[in-house]
């Protein structure tokens, strides 16, 4: 078994003064901060994945500072970004060849946010046939609106979670 650590989408637009934040960014940004050490201690390749926006939207534009990937996480030199303009980290990337260059079969992920980008990577390794270890304290979203209802970030979050269990990846 050979794994690779996979950030998802830890961007400034996400954190406090960007346009699209999040709950508990920073909690979730530290646990991440503690897979890249550990990571990094144990030569874990660790993989970034930036996501880019149309130009019409409102978050993760292409050149500006929202979209950039935090610099309290910033890569390293030997670590890989690879650019996304889709909640599903595979469609249109490189990932699955730089993953089977790696010999890689089982990825550990992380990231935000949990509703979108995160379960749709998730969902879609099992396609490519990786196995999937999901740090659920190392993922973050926001609070959804359904017919004028509120729904609390830590019950998408649950939801999210609790719906990849098992089948789509063993939570860590």
């Amino acid at each position: 078994m050979r794994e690779a650590l996979l950030v998802i989408d830890v961007q400034n637009d996400y954190f406090p003064g960007g346009t699209n934040e999040l709950v508990h960014p920073y909690e979730t940004e530290k646990r991440i901060q503690e897979l890249i050490a550990d990571s990094r201690i144990n030569g874990r390749p660790i993989i970034y994945i930036q996501h880019f926006n149309p130009p019409n939207d409102s978050f993760f534009l292409e050149g500006t500072k929202g979209a950039e990937i935090s610099d309290r996480i910033r890569p390293e030199k030997g670590d890989k970004v690879i650019v996304k303009r889709y909640p599903n980290s595979f469609l249109e990337t490189e990932l699955d060849e730089y993953l089977k260059k790696l010999q890689a079969d089982t990825l550990i992920v992380c990231g935000m946010m949990t509703h979108m980008c995160v379960d749709t990577t998730v969902r879609a390794a099992m396609d490519y046939g990786y196995q999937v270890k999901l740090a659920a304290d190392a993922c973050a979203t926001m609070d959804l609106k359904l017919n004028g209802e509120t729904i609390p970030a830590d019950t998408v979050h649950k939801v999210f979670i609790a719906a990849l269990d098992g089948v789509f990846a063993e939570i860590i």
